[in-house]
């Protein structure tokens, strides 16, 4: 009888948890490393320590969700998609509920649980688990396969699953130490950058509406130069103004849009303050001088649609502080022009400290989507944040982390 595949994971995260315990299930004598102390820091602060773990939508809508990497991601997603997500997570006895947005929750709203069953998960499975083993480097070994270099210790492995994690929110032990371990045996890493983080920037009249959120706006990013036909970025959702820019999902939805240009410059990026009434209807309404209409001060025809202090402040910039009938053709198109297509100003992001997850990092043109395996390197398959995929907030980016964990598992527990 063949002696078991001896797999190293590195990374006990969403995605490392996930082929751990697949791969294990499947034959392979598994050991699973993890720098930190304990497992699944991130899975513990995702989500305000609720953790989104993944959208109520079919795979197919997931991967488009991802851009650039809808393709890369379709087998994965189509062989575990949300639904068995889910299915899974009420079998290890985590029920789950879907609230308004699609967002699926464990029921009892606590992170630790869906943290907790992963682990258990893994740890009935037969997965030997190391925390406090930063990894120092990885190489190929003909002979042996793979040597693992931990900070105490050497590890000798046939096969190795990366699941390391990018750089965002650092303070859980994602520095984007993988980075340099791929780069060396020949992967090309995808600059990586900050997404889903808050954006800096605004204007002074901006920023004295810190706290207040307007529940439905649409955000977009196009190029600050040349005609595009479609936006670089696209979402609806709600926006919180902030004393140094812009947070809520429709601002750190757009955030890779931003940072992936050279320069913050290079990028416009503009705000629908009242999505749900088109420019027509708007200017119809700004017009209408019948009955007590033309009375009407602006601010209270805008205060219909926008916060009060948000309406006051936009009629000051518009010059717009009179009636409805006083409202001069120049101010109305102003007011117009700053509700439907406010620009945002963004000059920075909170940077990778308050980043939800990352952009870039391994090229997937380097990696097969259907095993994750590189093609760069015999025996070593990469998955999770660490790969070049970034989605929007809502539990996609779990949706994805535990279909390309589980994608690698699978590939890396079968023998030649």
């Amino acid at each position: 009888m063949d002696a078991p595949i001896r797999l190293g994971v590195i990374g006990a995260g969403a995605a490392g948890l996930m082929a751990a315990t697949e791969a294990a299930l499947r034959g392979a004598s598994v050991i699973l490393l993890e720098k930190n102390r304990k497992t699944g820091v991130k899975i513990l602060m995702s989500g305000g320590t609720r953790c989104n773990l993944t959208h109520h939508a079919e795979a197919k809508e997931i991967a488009e969700a991802f851009g650039h990497a809808r393709r890369f991601l379709q087998p994965c997603l189509g062989a575990f998609p949300p639904a068995e997500v889910v299915r899974l997570f009420h079998e290890m006895g985590v029920p789950t509920k879907v609230e308004a947005t699609g967002k699926v929750f464990p029921a009892s709203d606590r992170a630790l649980h869906v943290r907790d069953a992963l682990l258990q998960r893994a740890i009935a499975s037969g997965v030997t688990i190391v925390t406090d083993a930063s990894v120092k480097s990885l190489v190929a070994d003909e002979a042996q396969g793979w040597r693992i270099q931990t900070k105490d210790a050497e590890l000798a492995v046939d096969r190795v699953i990366v699941t390391a994690g990018g750089k965002s929110w650092p303070g859980c032990g994602t520095t984007g130490d993988a980075y340099s371990w791929l780069r060396q045996l020949g992967h090309t890493i995808v600059p990586p950058r900050p997404a889903l983080v808050p954006l800096t920037g605004g204007l002074d009249w901006m920023h004295e509406l810190s706290g207040i959120t307007l529940p439905d706006c649409v955000t977009t990013v196009w190029p600050s130069q040349g005609a595009s036909r479609k936006p670089l970025a696209r979402r609806r959702s709600s926006l919180l103004f902030t004393h140094f820019g812009f947070s809520g999902p429709a601002a750190m939805d757009i955030s890779g849009a931003l940072t992936e240009a050279a320069s913050f410059d290079d990028r416009l990026a503009l705000i629908d303050l009242i999505p749900a009434i088109d420019e027509a209807q708007l200017r119809s309404r700004l017009v209408d001088r019948s009955g007590d209409g033309g009375r009407k001060r602006v601010t209270s025809l805008l205060t219909e649609w926008l916060p009060g202090r948000l309406a006051i402040a936009l009629a000051a910039q518009a010059g717009a502080n009179s009636t409805v009938a006083e409202l001069s053709r120049r101010a109305c198109q102003d007011l117009v022009d700053r509700l439907k297509r406010l620009p945002m100003i963004v000059t920075g992001t909170l940077g990778f400290d308050k980043a939800e997850v990352t952009a870039g990092g391994v090229s997937l043109d380097e990696v097969d989507p259907r095993t994750m395996a590189s093609r760069i390197a015999k025996g070593l398959y990469i998955a999770g944040e660490v790969l070049d995929v970034d989605g929007p907030i809502g539990g996609y980016n779990f949706q994805a982390a535990f279909s390309t964990g589980r994608a690698a598992a699978i590939a890396a527990a079968q023998r030649d």
